[in-house]
């Protein structure tokens, strides 16, 4: 589409929101604007560019293409894409100009440049950044759009990167799902093994974490207490706890021989403490403390941040960085001003002679240069209360709260340590104890009795206690003399890794290096350019997506609580074995964080030609790979895997009912055998070891017949089961919920038969009354089920 002199532009927005955002401080009569609402294009299933690669044939592998094959997409409601397309194209006609107004990052960049190229458009492209959407950011943006007339170029590389993630990850997850699932998926597992570049790394991961954890034997080590009297007749109590733990309870007892014993003068060290505010939200670290905090899981915390973008109140949220640029500090006293006066309870701290403290370096909140996005802040726009939803609001002020905090003084702690040196026949052993009082809070006022509780350990981590715990100590000099009074040895016990949150994940995917412990794979994830955000999997945008496809393979599984845990089941351990076995490289997290880090280099070309170019040779580098991937695959066996363990198809990964874990801690005491892991948490885990022993159970008990496999009911048949079992006063039995055959015997049995006019025969509730809410049944009680319409993803 050629581009004719008329002068007229056109912006190019993401959604209606930020397109009205926009027009309330520029319009002129020579732009036009148009908003995609999302991705207007979607790429096409194999089966419809080439029938004979619908079917899942190996023979057929791999399917290779140069470029994904696209057509029109829906929105949410099922309606076609097709009039905003068209709407995209007569808009087009007569423009010499199109700004992309879309939200800033790679995602953005690829909604409009897909959809440009779609329609042939090859005239003048520039790129307005649009970080948040108050009117000073606005401004900024369109000032530094006029500085940058290459604007269109960079953002073309940014696109392509986008462009080539979703290559490698249509073929992978095209090529890679059917051979992993034809030649190595167990018979008895129903569903895909669904495979992903970051998905099946990320997984790895949890699996490393999951062997640990399961190879993890606790083991006591020991802590010595010793009691002391000063000469001033003040009583307490110093300890010995070495960061190496006592393991042998033969040296505990000789270090706590010698200090019974012991008299001396003790040292006592006083000392200030600063402490600095914590860094500002990303989008990873916003996500976990949301799902510390209020329970939300990652997407629901970046929906809600993105609505509250769209309306100006916060800067961009899909950022992966926790710092501010030195150009902003000069935002600082009126953004703090604007937030006080939404948050009454902390006004108080910004008098109207406040002036911002200002943190500058790695270790601050400002630096000269953040990364693509800097961190999530407050905007001098603020919303009324009213305005917003509760969810909302809890969002809002938490990230204010944050931005708040960083811009007030340190707080200041009085540390008072107390300590003696004790010889003994191993080598002298130091006993010490601390306090701690509160000099000044300085930010942590913003949070009052919270702010010790937000400390956020490294996921996957042991979690060590203060080994030498704080507490009130009373008044005593340095060098006064003491006296023991009696000693003693405390027990404890090593505790195995935490597992990963749901929240955490994201995090841990964004810092890999912390859950690595070579010191070479260490040096290769870190980032020269912005220390800060060293490599990892996947972005920002996209993490969240991830626990999703891992839950829905059967991979994994969610514990319980408000930031429930996640634990690798059999089936995902099964599906990484396989993977490191065959093809080792896709199941390294390390190595694929380097690879992604190549990756990356697209979007940072200097120009569209070496863009392009990069492009090029991560495509034939991603062919080559996949070609590798299909012949290791071709040679590999199938993987054994237990059948108590496979989920049924279409299972689903809810907790199980407390009925149905009943029923199956009762089946496997009297079988004597252990309950498959995941059974308590895993609604397709218990259900498919109640299918294999309460269904073998149930057809041996009436007929001595060889074990037949059944089915958990439904749950309609379980609440129509329940309210039966309420009219007849009392409970509804374990194997009736868990059970389908059980189950609709109970039914059966509690329905009786009345006769209508017609004729026919309808079972009724012992009230004489025709069940109106009952599961619709023939008269052998199955159950009428409508035709599946899921979506095949290859």
């Amino acid at each position: 589409m050629p581009a004719p002199s008329t002068g007229r532009t056109l912006f190019f927005f993401e959604k209606p929101s930020a397109m009205r955002q926009l027009q309330r401080f520029f319009r002129s009569p020579n732009t036009v604007c148009v908003a995609a609402e999302g991705h207007l294009l979607t790429a096409e299933e194999p089966g419809s560019i080439r029938p004979e690669w619908k079917p899942w044939r190996f023979d057929a592998l791999p399917i290779v293409l140069d470029t994904i094959p696209v057509s029109c997409g829906q929105n949410r409601s099922g309606q076609s894409h097709a009039p905003k397309l068209a709407a995209i194209r007569q808009a087009l006609q007569g423009v010499e100009r199109v700004i992309i107004a879309t939200d800033p990052g790679r995602e953005g960049s690829m909604i409009a440049w897909e959809v440009l190229e779609h329609l042939g458009w090859r005239g003048r492209v520039d790129r307005l950044k649009l970080g948040a959407l108050d009117e000073v950011s606005i401004r900024r943006a369109f000032a530094s759009l006029a500085k940058e007339p290459a604007s269109g170029d960079q953002d073309y590389a940014a696109y392509l990167e986008a462009l080539c993630r979703q290559y490698e990850d249509y073929l992978l997850g095209l090529n890679g799902t059917r051979a992993i699932t034809l030649r190595l998926r167990p018979p008895a597992f129903r569903e895909p093994w669904r495979f992903g570049g970051v998905q099946t790394p990320t997984l790895a991961i949890l699996a490393n974490l999951e062997d640990r954890i399961r190879a993890f034997v606790p083991q006591d080590f020991f802590k010595v207490a010793l009691h002391l009297i000063t000469e001033t007749g003040a009583a307490l109590t110093l300890w010995h706890a070495p960061k190496e733990r006592i393991l042998d309870p033969k040296v505990a007892e000789a270090i706590r021989q010698a200090a019974a014993t012991w008299s001396g003068p003790l040292t006592v060290e006083q000392k200030d403490v600063r402490r600095s505010p914590p860094r500002l939200f990303s989008k990873d670290t916003l996500a976990r403390r949301c799902a510390k905090r209020f329970g939300w899981d990652p997407q629901r915390t970046a929906a809600l941040a993105q609505e509250l973008y769209d309306q100006g109140y916060l800067s961009y949220p899909r950022t992966e960085s926790e710092h501010l640029p030195e150009g902003q500090t000069g935002d600082a006293a009126a953004i703090v001003a604007a937030v006080a006066g939404v948050l009454p309870e902390v006004s108080r701290l910004f008098p109207g002679s406040f002036r911002p403290v200002i943190r500058r370096g790695t270790k601050g909140h400002y630096v000269k240069d953040p990364g693509e996005h800097h961190a999530i802040v407050p905007l001098r726009k603020v919303p009324a209360r009213e305005r917003l939803s509760v969810e909302q609001f809890r969002l809002y002020e938490l990230v204010a709260k944050a931005y708040l905090a960083a811009h007030l003084p340190d707080g200041i702690d009085a540390r008072t340590g107390i300590s003696a040196d004790v010889s003994t026949s191993i080598g002298a052993k130091h006993f010490s104890v601390s306090g701690s009082v509160v000099r000044d809070a300085g930010w942590r006022a913003i949070y009052g009795g919270e702010a010790d509780a937000e400390v956020d350990v490294v996921p996957g981590k042991v979690w060590r206690d203060q080994e030498v715990p704080l507490v009130r100590l009373p008044s005593v000099r340095d060098g006064e003399a003491a006296s023991a009074t009696a000693t003693e040895i405390t027990t404890s016990v090593t505790e195995p890794p935490r597992r990963i949150t749901r929240g955490e994940l994201p995090v841990v995917m964004g810092r890999l290096i912390d859950q690595v412990e070579d010191p070479d794979a260490k040096r290769a994830l870190e980032n020269p350019v912005n220390p800060n955000e060293p490599k990892g999997l996947g972005t920002a945008a996209t993490r969240d997506a991830i626990l999703p496809k891992l839950l829905k393979s059967h991979y994994i599984a969610l514990g319980t609580g408000k930031d429930p845990a996640i634990e690798v089941t059999g089936v995902g351990l099964a599906f990484i074995t396989a993977v490191r076995q065959v093809f080792p490289t896709y199941g390294d997290p390390v190595g694929r964080a380097l690879f992604e880090a190549d990756l990356a280099e697209i979007g940072q070309a200097p120009n569209r030609a070496e863009a392009q170019r990069r492009a090029g040779a991560f495509q034939e580098r991603t062919r080559t790979r996949l070609d590798d991937l299909i012949r290791a695959i071709s040679k590999a066996n199938v993987i054994e895997l237990d059948p108590s363990l496979t989920p049924p198809k279409g299972g689903d990964d809810r907790p199980p009912t407390p009925a149905m874990v009943s029923f199956a801690v009762s089946l496997a005491k009297r079988s004597g055998m252990r309950l498959p892991r995941g059974c308590k948490t895993s609604m397709s885990v218990c259900r498919a070891f109640l299918d294999t022993q309460a269904g073998s159970r149930t057809a041996q008990e009436e007929n001595g017949s060889e074990p037949n496999t059944s089915r958990a009911p439904s749950e309609a048949m379980v609440r129509y089961a329940r309210s039966l079992a309420e009219q007849q006063g009392k409970a509804c039995p374990p194997e009736v919920e868990a059970n389908f055959d059980a189950c609709r015997r109970f039914l059966d049995a509690g329905t009786p038969v009345i006769r209508h006019p017609t004729g026919k025969s309808q079972r009724t509730k012992r009230t004489g009354k025709p069940p109106t809410d009952a599961p619709a049944r023939r008269e052998t009680g199955a159950i009428k089920r409508k035709p599946s319409t899921r979506r095949r993803i290859p």
